[in-house]
């Protein structure tokens, strides 16, 4: 009986976790960047990442994100929305990514020669999606975002908060799982940058995705469910 609730309960664990890593290395030449990484993240979780600068914290989100790879020969483990992406082809994570992770940046990396609206589409059109239905989509959540009257506007004449939700639109239009943020405010004057992490918290409740952030900012990481410290390629 015990050990059938033993196993029950990690099977019940497991379809709640959104993100589960474990022993997780990382080189660069010479240089160890993560060192033995486990982390488990639940469905739902808004977690902040912090940490000095060279402690791993963008390199782990590069691997989360499928950008980069673990090092094979160590024994790891990488799994996200229960999907195991360990032995996928460069083909498979590439279509894996755009379907189930969307990207917030510090600097914005939208094409300044594409509107707004035009910009918001671009994953689902990288993915295939139906022209007509990705539009409705993607003026819905312009419009959530407070950006209706944006839509055809070019990068260079909105605002820097205005360009970051526009960013934030863009992640949101394959309907991700996992939203993977790397210093999403920190080229945001502080009014901005407070309108966007409560934006955050907005997005979770409406949309029920997982947030993972890497930031200094201090005031956004406390205001996360779970705040954790990269310290030396390890999370301590």
């Amino acid at each position: 009986m015990k050990v059938y609730l033993f196993f029950l309960y990690f099977s019940c664990l497991e379809k709640i976790l959104m993100i589960i890593t474990k022993n997780i290395h990382k080189y660069y030449g010479d240089v160890q960047v993560l060192k033995g990484l486990d982390l488990h993240i639940k469905k739902g979780e808004i977690v902040a990442i912090v940490g000095p600068s060279g402690a791993g914290k963008t390199t782990l989100l590069q691997i989360l994100g499928t950008l980069d790879k673990p090092l094979k020969e160590e024994n790891f483990e990488l799994s996200i929305n229960n999907i195991s992406l360990k032995n996928l082809s460069d083909k498979e994570l590439s279509e894996f990514r755009n379907n189930h992770i969307g990207f917030i940046f510090q600097f914005h990396q939208l094409l300044p020669e594409f509107t707004a609206l035009e910009n918001v589409c671009i994953p689902a059109y990288i993915g295939k999606k139906d022209k007509k239905e990705t539009e409705i989509r993607a003026k819905e959540l312009l419009a959530f975002l407070g950006l209706s009257h944006r839509i055809h506007h070019k990068p260079n004449e909105l605002s820097g908060g205005e360009q970051q939700r526009v960013a934030v639109a863009r992640a949101l239009i394959n309907n991700p799982s996992v939203i993977l943020a790397d210093e999403p405010s920190g080229n945001l004057d502080s009014e901005s940058a407070k309108n966007l992490h409560e934006l955050f918290f907005k997005l979770r409740d409406e949309f029920g995705q997982t947030f993972i952030l890497v930031t200094h900012n201090e005031e956004l990481a406390e205001m996360t469910d779970r705040k954790l410290t990269m310290i030396d390629g390890k999370i301590i």
